[in-house]
């Protein structure tokens, strides 16, 4: 996968909009260096582009348009009860970014948001102050690449970054940083932290393939985590979500294997393993984006608002994974979403 500095995404973002308020924010004019040919238009709010009609992933993914912002009031949330906080009391997330540069079938963005532009908030410092003044009240298990893929717009953006240094030393505060990207540059430019958590999805190649469009392959996250381990880095591996389809448990079973063959499971802070679940306001939306895709036309069970697998497959899906897994890691560094 290349990177935005390589060009690759520069036809998503052909046309950026910014707000007039942030127009000459520095790192507004930062992120405009690295797209010297795009369009440039300037709105009173991010909303005024990015609620309108007809911008779903279905219409707009080929077409993305980048939107620079600032955001105002509350910048962190306490996490979602279908998202695992690994045991943390206090799990929130910041939204920096929303949407993604990927293109994943079940991904629940696409029945989040009303469009699939990608919306990035230039106010950083803000954040950092929210989150200090949190931090005053209680320890802080924080994910900061819910709403996107953070560490793939990397290149661009340099959050990541920015966030490490502000954790570097800062008492009480975890982060995690979710991903599918296997940019090797940065673990080793970056430097390792043991309160920056680097969460890693890995899903069997077969998923990916079919579900996970333009993400980088099953090899190259593992060569990616592998690096990132050698190099001292605090690394998650995220079995989840699983997503059932023909042949489910020889793929997920080639995919563990393939993974103990290629990551030193000694050095995995640890694993989480659980399968596909969304609320049922962001599955009838996706329903009706993607009325072929099997993932999400699956008939899944409704529980108090959720939908997931049937109780019976869901329990056989995460067993048989967990199982592959202990192979492995011990038991008590397996984390079962429930």
């Amino acid at each position: 996968m290349k990177s935005l500095r390589e060009g690759y995404y520069n036809s998503f973002f052909s046309h950026i909009y910014v707000e007039k308020a942030v127009r000459e924010h520095p790192r507004v004019q930062a992120i405009l260096a690295e797209f010297p040919s795009a369009t440039i238009m300037e709105i009173d709010h991010y909303k005024d582009v990015f609620c309108r009609r007809g911008q779903d992933y279905k219409a707009q993914h080929l077409a993305q348009k980048l939107i620079l912002a600032e955001k105002s009031g509350n910048l962190l949330y306490e996490g979602a009860p279908v998202c695992q906080s690994f045991g943390n009391p206090h799990f929130y997330y910041s939204s920096l970014v929303m949407n993604c540069i990927y293109d994943c079938e079940y991904c629940y963005l696409k029945g989040m948001y009303p469009s699939a532009n990608v919306v990035v908030f230039v106010n950083l410092e803000d954040m950092f102050a929210q989150t200090e003044q949190l931090l005053k009240e209680h320890p802080l298990y924080l994910c900061v690449s819910y709403d996107t893929d953070l560490l793939a717009l990397e290149a661009v953006l340099g959050y990541v970054g920015a966030w490490n240094a502000f954790a570097k030393g800062r008492e009480g505060l975890t982060l995690e940083i979710r991903t599918k990207c296997a940019d090797k540059r940065y673990f080793a430019c970056a430097e390792p932290l043991p309160n920056v958590i680097y969460a890693f999805t890995i899903s069997p190649q077969a998923v990916i393939g079919a579900y996970e469009h333009q993400t980088p392959s099953l090899a190259a996250r593992l060569a990616c985590v592998s690096l990132a381990l050698c190099r001292g880095f605090a690394v998650r591996l995220c079995f989840d979500p699983m997503i059932y389809f023909p042949e489910w448990r020889r793929h997920y079973g080639e995919m563990v294997r393939q993974a103990g063959a290629s990551v030193d499971f000694g050095r995995i802070a640890d694993v989480s393993v659980g399968t596909f679940r969304i609320s049922q306001e962001y599955l009838k939306k996706m329903r009706r984006q993607e009325p072929d895709s099997a993932v999400v036309q699956f008939p899944y069970q409704n529980d108090r608002g959720y939908y997931h697998y049937p109780d019976v497959l869901l329990d056989e899906m995460e067993q048989f994974l967990t199982g592959e897994l202990k192979k492995y890691v011990p038991e008590e560094k397996i984390f079962r979403w429930r």
